[in-house]
């Protein structure tokens, strides 16, 4: 791989991970936008020393594999859980999805790339203000109107 993809690689996962991140910071949550740009940078070097090293014969998505594993134990330690309410949810399924983003700059899958961190964003965005009506209707039924979240 010439120095220069490696480099275009890593700005991607750079840019990618850091776009979901900042949505993180700006609404506050704990894992903003250092750690997901981390955790994208981080899966990139790690696919591309895999897709190097296996250049002329191999698997260069065996890695990912351990990447997912590895960045679940990162992401159950964002979660917790209060009695009956648990929080850290969408934070760790966020880190998840930032080490996929990595995963796609890695192998060079920029157009999968854009469209990955476009809809992570989204869903992050968009869908909280649906789950959050979701969570509002539930309680009515239940007679219950304290506002709580998932999140």
């Amino acid at each position: 791989m010439p120095t220069w993809e490696f480099v275009f690689r890593l700005l991607a996962a750079v840019a990618a991970g850091g776009a979901v991140g900042l949505e993180r910071q700006i609404n506050n949550k704990s894992a903003g936008f250092r750690t997901n740009t981390l955790v994208s940078v981080g899966a990139c070097i790690y696919v591309m020393i895999n897709v190097i090293l296996t250049e002329n014969g191999g698997d260069p998505t065996r890695i990912i594999g351990q990447i997912v594993t590895g960045i679940g134990f990162l992401g159950a330690g964002v979660i917790l859980h209060r009695g009956i309410n648990v929080q850290g949810l969408t934070t760790a399924a966020t880190i998840w999805c930032s080490a996929a983003l990595g995963s796609l700059a890695g192998l060079g899958l920029y157009v999968e790339l854009l469209i990955s961190a476009l809809l992570i964003i989204l869903v992050n965005t968009a869908f909280k203000k649906a789950d959050k009506w979701f969570m509002g209707e539930k309680k009515k039924k239940a007679g219950n109107n304290n506002d709580h979240s998932f999140e």
